[in-house]
C-alpha cells in the first residue's frame, strides 16, 4: 500500500512546546518520519517551535504549513526562514499562506486584501532578501528597498504556497516549489492539480515535480461518531469563514457550506457545527481503524498527493502519540 512521503504535524493540541520538540525528535529516531511540518493559529511561533526542533534533530525536512503572509513583512519573513535554514543545515523549507479574514482581520487587526497578489508579492521579496542582494521591490501591496540579510542561506530556501481553490492552485504552479493542501474530498483533487499544471504552464514549468503537502485530520478509532464530533468542534468555526466557506462549496459541499455561514452569522455555534454533515467529514477526514486509515490515505496519494502529513484527532497526549505510531514508517508492517 503506497501511502506516500508521511509526514507529521506539530504543534498538536494538549502538548505543550517542550513537549512537541519531544515529539519531534521520536519522530525522526523512533517512528522514522522523514518530514515535519509545523501549523500555526494561536499556539505555538512557527519559527520559535522549529528553531527548538532543528537544534534537537539532524535529518528531518523541517517546514512551515503555514504561517500567513500578512502578519509579518517580508523582511522578517526572510529574516526567520534564513535563520532556520542555518539552524537545520538546509533542511528547512517555507510554507506560506494568505491564512483567513479571522486571523488577519480580527486577530491582527490587519486588512486581509488581495491575497493573491499579497502572497506573490510576498514571495518576491523574500527570495530577493534570500538570495542575499539588497531588496528592491514596489507593489500594490507591499514595498521595500534596502534590505539585506546578514545571514543569506547557503543554499535556496524552497518556499512553497498554500493553496485553496484555481488562482491560488495556480499562483502555487507559478512560483511556489510546492503547494500545500487540506480538507478536501478525494474527488476534488483532479481539478486542483489541473489548476497547478495550468499555473506551472504559464511559465515553461512541470508540474510534476512539485511535491503536493496535505494535512490530513486523522483520528485512529473504532468509534467514527465520536471522531465526527471532534471535527465538527474542531472546524465549524473555520469552515464559516469566508475564504474556506467559499472552498467547501468549490469542493462541492454547497449544502453544508450554506449552512455552516447561516448559523454561524446569527451566533448559533451547535447549529453551526450540526451543519458539518457525516457524509461530508468522512470524505474529507481520515476516521476509523487503522487499516481503513491507511486505505483512505492511499486513495489522496494514488489521486496525487506526494507528502500526507499526519495531524491527529485526539483530546489526550497519549491518544495523539498512538496515531502517530500508527503511520509511522519505521513501524510499518
Amino acid at each position: 500500500m503506497n501511502l506516500g512521503r508521511l509526514a507529521l504535524s506539530l504543534p498538536v493540541p494538549f502538548v505543550d512546546a517542550r513537549r512537541c520538540v519531544e515529539l519531534a525528535r521520536r519522530a525522526e529516531n523512533e517512528w522514522g518520519y522523514p518530514a515535519i511540518w509545523l501549523a500555526e493559529t494561536g499556539g505555538p511561533d512557527s519559527f520559535a517551535l522549529g528553531g527548538a526542533i532543528a537544534a534537537a534533530t539532524s535529518r528531518v525536512t523541517l517546514g512551515t504549513a503555514i504561517v500567513p503572509a500578512y502578519n509579518r513583512t517580508p523582511a522578517v519573513l526572510a529574516m526567520s526562514a534564513a535563520t532556520l535554514a542555518e539552524l537545520s543545515r538546509g533542511r528547512f523549507v517555507l510554507g506560506l499562506g494568505s491564512s483567513s479574514h479571522a486571523i488577519i482581520e480580527d486577530w491582527n487587526g490587519l486588512p486581509f486584501e488581495l491575497p493573491l497578489t499579497r502572497l506573490r508579492e510576498t514571495v518576491t521579496v523574500v527570495r530577493q532578501a534570500l538570495a542575499g542582494g539588497k531588496t528592491s521591490f514596489q507593489g500594490k501591496t507591499l514595498r521595500s528597498r534596502g534590505f539585506r540579510l546578514g545571514n543569506p542561506p547557503a543554499q535556496p530556501v524552497p518556499i512553497y504556497l498554500a493553496a485553496l481553490r484555481e488562482k491560488m492552485l495556480a499562483l502555487a504552479g507559478e512560483i511556489g516549489d510546492g503547494v500545500i493542501v487540506n480538507l478536501f474530498p478525494v474527488t476534488a483533487l483532479p481539478q486542483m492539480l489541473a489548476a497547478l499544471r495550468s499555473g506551472a504552464a504559464r511559465t515553461g514549468r512541470d508540474a510534476s515535480s512539485l511535491e503536493v503537502v496535505c494535512r490530513f485530520q486523522v483520528a485512529v478509532t473504532d468509534d467514527v461518531d465520536s471522531a465526527r464530533g471532534l471535527v465538527r468542534f474542531a472546524f465549524a468555526s473555520y469552515f464559516a469563514q469566508p475564504v474556506y466557506n467559499a472552498y467547501l462549496r468549490w469542493c462541492g459541499f454547497e449544502a453544508e457550506a450554506r449552512a455552516v455561514a447561516q448559523a454561524f452569522a446569527r451566533g448559533d455555534r451547535a447549529a453551526s457545527a450540526a451543519a458539518l454533515s457525516d457524509a461530508m467529514i468522512d470524505r474529507i477526514a481520515i476516521l476509523g481503524p487503522a487499516e481503513r486509515c491507511r486505505e483512505q490515505i492511499a486513495e489522496f496519494v494514488a489521486a496525487g498527493v506526494t507528502t500526507p502529513v499526519i495531524s491527529p484527532l485526539a483530546t489526550e497526549a497519549r491518544a495523539i502519540e498512538a496515531v502517530f505510531e500508527a503511520f509511522a514508517p519505521a513501524l510499518a508492517r
